[in-house]
């Protein structure tokens, strides 16, 4: 058994000097178990639960989840119950194919919804080969640069992300502990969320109407002030944040308080019908005008904020690229396969790998066009566009931990439609074709961005990077499946971008997609273009438009509950006066609201599974509305207190 150190040398932090070397906590020479039947079978276990969690979360706030700390941490809980603990180079195996799970959700979410939205025939297969081979077009796009990124680019980009999830992998001892505590909250998590949905012994949505002042505001003024009662959208609002769940609650005070009560007024003095209503403003309820009309505006918010960062972001587009050139261009000749930390999966590979998703993407793209042209140059253009954008995805992981993935596929989109467009694909056709493709590029450039990560990992702790490359395949796989089967089982119980799914993203994608290439090109274009000249005053404002437009395109009710997991957080971080005991807090915190999103979002996943069985009915609970809500709102409270004492229960070990 190879002695592994607790913590990560100094030079891990730092650029190397002239002729120096890292050298990684587990030696090149040593080889300890890496991948066995139990790292592949755990690591596969967690892209199953993850991308189940992940696609119902996403599709429901718009948010994504990063599972790889959760991940890493539940491995080394898990290391503790078998016979011979589990090295930390399994652990790495198991982190590596269970974080493909958020990845490929998080490419899958931004288009394949708008498929549905838009009233087009989907199938499993549809889903799973978009997710799966843009996922591997983004691990081989990103192999040859692996040296590069990791070796070369050592102590110039930080990589955070994979730095957090490094030093708990090597903590080792003190992540078991960790480990009980995600457990337990995803248990509470998963029990108070699936009463409410399958049960409803208390309500979901507190509209504050037993008290009163809801139901008047509403009927008075068409105002609404509402809080989701899940605790996978409060966990979320911890992680989030305080300051940016402030400013995506903005976002819907901004729609449900000045907006709505704006196009009430207005509608009240106007007559007939106004597109695209279906009856009259004055007689619509709250929620028809925020679909109908307030929306439209949060759409354009997103896609503006999405155009002005990718506008922003073409220098370092242009400098990523020329860089990840250089690197892949410095990187031929040498070989490092002498030492089993530098293990790649060799080039020719790669390019047969490559060419294998060419023929397979030209086949699927073959069996839903009328011509083999128009299928070559779908191929063309998913290729292209993911080899030009996979080191900006890289980078901006290895920078600042963030992957720019919804601007890069808003200009996919676009730039996709426009040349189908050009050579007469349009219509239903060319909106799913380009859809599609829009899928492949981006689930190719999260996968890319979340890999990086994966590797930065490899490399610190001393994993062989080729075991990882090639089970990052199996990870993606298995992630495509249980990604489509989630989000075709959501889409059966739930109707995608209503109130009850709204799938931000996507929604966003199909107005823009439909406007391009529609049949009556019949989207609101003044509604969104005031969401568009919102983005750019909030901009020059300084405050984050994205986050502020998702928050105008939301319904309150998740935003509030967003504010009310930020505020917590903000509590814990203030709950003590020693700086060092406040940080643990609000660490453990993090693990606490971790737990309550992935045991939430399961909870969500099999109450989908019982309403598309016709079970949800039969198990409800009936009794009083306002009873319901004075329940929901004490139940409520109990959960934050619970969150709040439970992540301060740090300070009782010291």
């Amino acid at each position: 058994m190879v002695e592994v150190p607790t913590k990560l040398p100094p030079e891990a932090y730092r650029e190397l000097g002239e002729g120096e070397a890292y050298h990684p906590i587990v030696p090149a020479s040593a080889s300890p178990f890496e991948v066995t039947m139990r790292s592949v079978v755990i690591g596969l276990v967690m892209a199953m639960i993850f991308s189940l969690a992940s696609a119902y979360l996403a599709l429901k706030t718009g948010q994504g989840m990063e599972a790889a700390i959760p991940i890493a941490i539940l491995a080394i809980g898990f290391a503790n119950i078998f016979a011979r603990k589990s090295t930390i180079l399994e652990n790495v195996i198991i982190q590596s194919i269970g974080a493909a799970s958020s990845a490929v959700v998080a490419g899958a979410v931004f288009t394949i919804p708008a498929l549905y939205m838009l009233g087009l025939d989907v199938s499993f297969w549809h889903i799973f080969l978009t997710a799966f081979l843009g996922g591997c077009l983004g691990v081989l796009f990103l192999i040859p640069l692996r040296y590069y990124l990791m070796v070369k680019e050592h102590g110039k980009l930080p990589f955070p992300e994979a730095m957090a999830t490094t030093e708990i992998l090597v903590a080792g001892e003190s992540a078991g502990q960790q480990a009980i505590t995600l457990v337990w909250s995803a248990l509470v998590a998963f029990v108070y969320d699936f009463v409410i949905l399958a049960f409803g012994l208390w309500r979901e949505i507190i509209r504050f109407h037993s008290i009163w002042i809801g139901r008047w505001l509403e009927r008075r003024y068409s105002m609404a002030v509402r809080v989701d009662a899940l605790s996978a959208i409060i966990g979320l609002g911890y992680i989030v944040g305080i300051k940016y769940a402030s400013i995506i609650a903005a976002g819907s005070l901004l729609s449900f308080l000045v907006l709505i009560p704006l196009v009430h007024y207005l509608g009240a003095h106007l007559s007939g019908i106004i597109p695209p209503g279906e009856i009259p403003i004055a007689d619509m309820s709250v929620d028809e005008i925020f679909i109908n009309y307030v929306r439209l505006i949060g759409i354009g918010g997103i896609a503006g904020a999405g155009i002005m960062g990718v506008l922003k972001g073409l220098p370092s587009i242009g400098r990523s690229f020329m860089l990840g050139i250089r690197g892949i261009v410095a990187t031929r000749g040498e070989e490092h396969d002498e030492l089993r930390t530098e293990r790649n999966i060799n080039m020719r590979d790669v390019l047969l790998g490559i060419a294998a998703c060419a023929v397979c993407l030209w086949i699927f793209f073959r069996a839903d066009l009328t011509g083999s042209g128009m299928s070559l140059i779908g191929v063309l253009l998913a290729l292209l566009i993911s080899f030009v954008f996979t080191m900006v995805a890289a980078r901006a992981i290895g920078l600042i931990g963030v992957n720019p993935v919804s601007g890069m596929t808003l200009v996919t989109l676009i730039f996709t439609s426009v040349v189908f467009t050009k050579i007469g694909l349009s219509g239903e056709t060319g909106m799913f074709v380009a859809l599609i493709v829009g899928g492949v590029v981006c689930t190719s450039l999260a996968v890319a961005g979340a890999f990086a990560t994966d590797l930065k990992i490899g490399y610190w702790i001393g994993a062989t990077p080729r075991n990882q490359q090639a089970y990052k395949f199996l990870g993606v796989a298995i992630s495509a499946v249980f990604c489509g089967f989630a989000m075709m089982l959501l889409a059966k119980a739930y109707t995608l971008g209503s109130l009850e799914m709204p799938a931000p993203q996507a929604s966003a994608m199909r107005e823009i997609i439909f406007g391009l290439m529609g049949a009556e090109a019949g989207v609101q274009w003044i509604l969104f273009s005031f969401g568009v000249i919102i983005s750019v005053i909030l901009a020059m404002s300084g405050v984050p438009a994205l986050a502020f437009a998702l928050g105008m395109y939301l319904p309150i009710q998740l935003n509030s509950a967003l504010l009310l997991g930020g505020f917590i957080s903000y509590l814990v971080g203030r709950s003590s006066r020693d700086e060092t005991i406040a940080r643990e807090r609000k660490e453990r915190g993090v693990l606490v609201a971790s737990g309550f999103i992935a045991g939430g979002s399961i909870a969500g996943v099999f109450a989908a599974v019982l309403a598309v069985l016709g079970w949800d009915e039969r198990l409800q609970v009936s009794y009083g509305e306002n009873a319901g809500e004075i329940v929901s709102i004490v139940m409520v409270v109990a959960l934050s207190l619970f969150m709040y004492q439970y992540s301060k229960r740090i300070a009782k070990s010291r």
